[in-house]
C-alpha cells in the first residue's frame, strides 16, 4: 500500500470513528507504528486531522473528503458506473457534467469513446462543467468541445461555485445533465454536502432535457445537507449492482429508470 493509499484509509477510518490510535491503525494496515505517526503527522500538517497524543482525531473530514483522498474508495463500482453512465451519451449532444470521483470516470470513458472525439459537422460532443478536473481530463484525453462555467475553486471538490459560473449556466441548454451527488433518497431527492455545489448543480438540472444521477450503492438512501433537485426530475439513476432490491425497487416506485452496472 503506497502512502496516499494509506493516508485514504486513514482518513475513512476517521470518518467511521472519530479517533484513531497510531496503535490501531498499524494493526489494521499492516505497516509500522512508526510509519502510521509519519502519516499522522503530515495530515497534521495539511489540517486535515487534528493530533492527539497516541493517535489523531478527525478534522472536518467525517462529511468532505478531498477528491484527491476519495478515489480509492468504491473505485471499481464507480469504473463500472462510469462507462453505463457515458454510454447513455449520444453523439452530438451537449452534456453537463460535475465534479466528484464518480463523475471523473464519467468523463474518462467519455474521452475514449471514438464516436465522440470526431470532429465532422454535427457530431462533435460539447460538454459544459464546473469542475477544473473534468476539464483537464477531456481537454487531454479527447478532442471535444469543453466548455468551464466560472467561479471559485473549492479545493476539497475541484469545482467551481458562485454567481460567476451560474451565469453561464442560465444561457446554456443541456441536452443532458450527469451530475454525481452525495445522497440521493427516493422521497428527499438527490443532495450534496456543500451548499454552493447544490446550487450549480441546481442550475444543471434547470438547464438540462434530461436528468440522470450518477451514485454508488453506499449514496443511495443517504441524506445530505443541501438538495439538488427532487426526484421527480431525475429520468435516470446510474448505480452498481451492491444496490439493495428493496431500494432499487423504491426508485423505480418513484418513477425514476435504475440502471446497475
Amino acid at each position: 500500500m503506497d502512502r496516499y493509499a494509506r493516508w485514504n484509509a486513514l482518513l475513512e477510518m476517521l470518518t467511521d470513528s472519530g479517533r484513531v490510535t497510531v496503535e490501531e491503525a498499524a494493526d489494521r494496515l499492516d505497516v509500522s507504528q512508526a510509519t502510521i505517526r509519519r502519516d499522522f503527522d503530515q495530515l497534521a500538517q495539511q489540517q486535515m486531522i487534528t493530533r492527539t497524543r497516541g493517535g489523531a482525531v478527525a478534522n472536518g473530514v467525517s462529511y468532505d473528503l478531498p477528491l484527491r483522498y476519495k478515489t480509492a474508495k468504491h473505485s471499481a463500482e464507480k469504473q463500472r458506473i462510469g462507462a453505463a453512465a457515458a454510454a447513455l451519451v449520444a453523439p452530438g449532444t451537449v452534456v453537463g457534467l460535475n465534479g466528484g470521483t464518480t463523475s471523473t470516470e464519467v468523463a474518462r470513458a467519455l474521452a475514449v469513446r471514438p464516436d465522440l472525439n470526431t470532429s465532422a459537422e454535427g457530431a462533435q460532443l460539447t460538454v459544459v462543467t464546473n469542475a477544473l478536473n473534468i476539464a483537464n481530463e477531456l481537454l487531454v484525453r479527447s478532442r471535444m468541445k469543453v466548455v468551464v462555467a466560472g467561479g471559485v475553486v473549492r479545493p476539497k471538490s475541484f469545482e467551481l461555485v458562485g454567481p460567476l459560473g451560474g451565469a453561464l449556466l442560465r444561457e446554456v441548454t443541456l441536452d443532458v445533465a450527469l451530475l454525481g451527488v452525495d445522497a440521493i433518497d427516493p422521497q428527499l431527492g438527490a443532495a450534496a454536502h456543500h451548499e454552493g455545489e447544490a446550487a450549480m448543480n441546481n442550475l444543471m438540472v434547470a438547464r438540462a432535457k434530461r436528468v440522470v444521477i450518477i451514485a454508488d450503492s453506499s449514496k443511495l438512501g443517504g441524506h445530505a445537507f443541501a438538495r439538488i433537485c427532487p426526484v421527480e426530475r431525475v429520468e435516470t439513476l446510474v448505480t452498481d449492482s451492491g444496490a439493495a432490491p428493496e431500494v432499487v425497487d423504491a426508485f423505480r416506485a418513484a418513477g425514476v429508470h435504475v440502471i446497475s452496472a
